[in-house]
């Protein structure tokens, strides 16, 4: 095995336990600007340049640090979406919902809603990207509970034999 082999196969371990993806995040200063944004265009701007700014504030929500921006995200895309009739537009928030769902913990209704936007674009690279994320998260999560339950067997049994061995101990 060469070192480039060698390298993939220590970052993608890495990547296994620490859990990182290739999504990005965004920071609170982006959602404060996004909002102004939204703010200054229903002032007067037209309908099409207050769709734009409020789908830039749900991308940044959805990408936030913060479990409460992600959740306003999900409930303004899941409020908007059955209003939307552009076909680029509801992939897009189809994709925003997944992310939001991704992040929330939700992988369920992450991945079906990743494959929808797969089945609209099946060379999408960002849902691509994200459906990997969505089940390299499944297998962590099974793997980690497959871990709880042996460790939860062994512990029974460990304290079955120290209660035998005391009940032994006790008749001799």
């Amino acid at each position: 095995m060469d070192a480039k082999k060698i390298g993939k196969l220590f970052d993608s371990i890495g990547t296994f336990f620490t859990g990182s993806d290739n999504i990005p995040w965004c920071d609170s200063d982006i959602v404060l600007g996004c909002e102004r944004e939204v703010a200054e265009a229903e002032k007067d701007s037209s309908d099409e340049r207050k769709s734009e700014c409020l789908l830039r504030l749900s991308w940044a929500l959805v990408h936030s640090k913060r479990p409460e921006d992600v959740q306003r995200g999900i409930a303004m895309l899941e409020g908007s979406l059955p209003n939307t009739s552009d076909a680029l537009q509801v992939r897009e928030k189809m994709y925003l919902l997944a992310v939001g769902y991704y992040r929330s913990g939700d992988y369920s209704r992450s991945r079906n809603l990743v494959d929808r936007c797969l089945e609209i674009a099946p060379d999408w690279r960002q849902a691509i990207n994200l459906k990997k994320s969505i089940e390299d998260h499944i297998k962590k999560d099974g793997v980690i509970g497959i871990g709880i339950a042996a460790t939860a067997v062994t512990a029974v049994g460990l304290m079955a034999g120290g209660l035998a061995a005391a009940l032994l101990s006790r008749k001799k």
